[in-house]
């Protein structure tokens, strides 16, 4: 897979024009890369609030809540891809669990003129940047709902989520080698 420097502005998302042309050296002109957005959507929401309403009760006791975040895509055919994130966070005071909430927010893009290589960057760091706002926004919204403050989701570095799963991938291969 190519380096995530190189997933930079000419991905940005399709206005409906053409975002120009490069010349190559052969005088033919080749379309820039572009992705669009086509759809936006929920595939599964859930929040369990288990020990209501003594974990609604209040406390001097902060809270820990951990927060997972993951990502997935695959092809749709030609040039249109999903991609899945996955949002799990957990708060629990003491052995208690005060909530769960779970979000598996997709969306559907079409990435034209894009390089093979260039693919899975797209759909593993710019989709997911594009889409996590809105995530975010449904975890604050169902965690507020439940009777707690809302859980504001810190900026999540997909580039570096990325990396991980090279690195791990990478890992994985060596290890079938040996």
């Amino acid at each position: 897979m190519s380096d995530l420097a190189d997933t930079g502005a000419d991905t940005g998302a399709d206005t409906g024009a053409d975002t120009g042309a490069d010349t190559n050296s052969g005088g033919a002109t080749q379309a820039a890369p572009r992705f669009s957005i086509r759809a936006q959507y929920i595939k599964d929401y859930s929040f369990e609030n288990p020990n209501a309403p003594a974990s609604l009760a209040p406390s001097d006791e902060k809270p820990a809540i951990d927060v997972n975040v993951d990502v997935g895509a695959k092809p749709l055919g030609g040039v249109n891809y999903e991609t899945q994130l996955r949002i799990t966070a957990q708060a629990k005071r003491g052995d208690m669990v005060l909530f769960v909430a779970e979000l598996l927010y997709g969306a559907t893009i079409s990435a034209e003129h894009f390089p093979a290589e260039r693919v899975e960057p797209l759909c593993l760091v710019e989709v997911p940047r594009v889409i996590f706002p809105f995530a975010r926004r449904l975890i604050a919204e169902a965690t507020r709902e439940g009777g707690f403050a809302p859980l504001l989701i810190d900026p999540v570095n997909f580039a570096v989520l990325y990396r991980r799963k090279l690195e791990a991938r990478a890992a994985e291969q060596e290890k079938a080698e040996v």
